[in-house]
């Protein structure tokens, strides 16, 4: 139950997060991406019809033919996988738990204490799950980063719990 993390307070949905089951979720990225100057904001939906289009291009090019490089690539995001450091973004399930809208305040709760921040500053945290292949056991479950970055040498840690008020 220590890597469990509560998302409660003024909130239609209380969700019980777990870091644990993270790496397998697609919504997951390098935690240096998030940091990159690049920022490029893309629609999941207009994403996924360009990939299927450039799909659908190419086997009538080409035909449905598997690429031979499809084994190395599945070997390449293994090794991603048991040697990166990973982070997701709190919005996700910020959305998913649906503040009440009279909630103006989130209280990241950790075991040295409380940080407060206003609740549309949330949309912009990122938890770290992940250094190195390995969940965060010593001082997570989760780290959590701002998106510009300007607690990145710093991040919050030992979080149990987001309190919404």
């Amino acid at each position: 139950m220590e890597n469990i993390i509560l998302l409660k307070g003024k909130v239609k949905f209380p969700i019980t997060l777990d870091p644990g089951v993270w790496i397998f979720d697609d919504r997951k990225k390098e935690l240096h991406e998030f940091f990159s100057n690049e920022k490029i904001e893309t629609d999941d939906i207009e994403s996924y019809t360009k990939a299927v289009s450039e799909h659908w291009d190419r086997e009538i090019r080409e035909g449905a033919i598997v690429p031979p490089t499809l084994k190395t690539e599945k070997v390449f995001k293994k090794q991603q996988v048991l040697n990166g450091t990973f982070g997701i973004s709190f919005h996700h399930f910020l959305k998913n738990a649906s503040p009440v809208k009279e909630a103006t305040i989130i209280k990241v709760i950790t075991t040295e204490g409380a940080h407060t921040f206003q609740l549309k500053e949330a949309e912009n945290f990122i938890l770290c799950f992940s250094r190195d292949g390995k969940p965060l056991k010593e001082d997570g479950p989760v780290h959590l980063y701002l998106k510009d970055g300007s607690n990145r040498k710093h991040p919050i840690k030992n979080v149990k719990a987001f309190e919404i008020e």
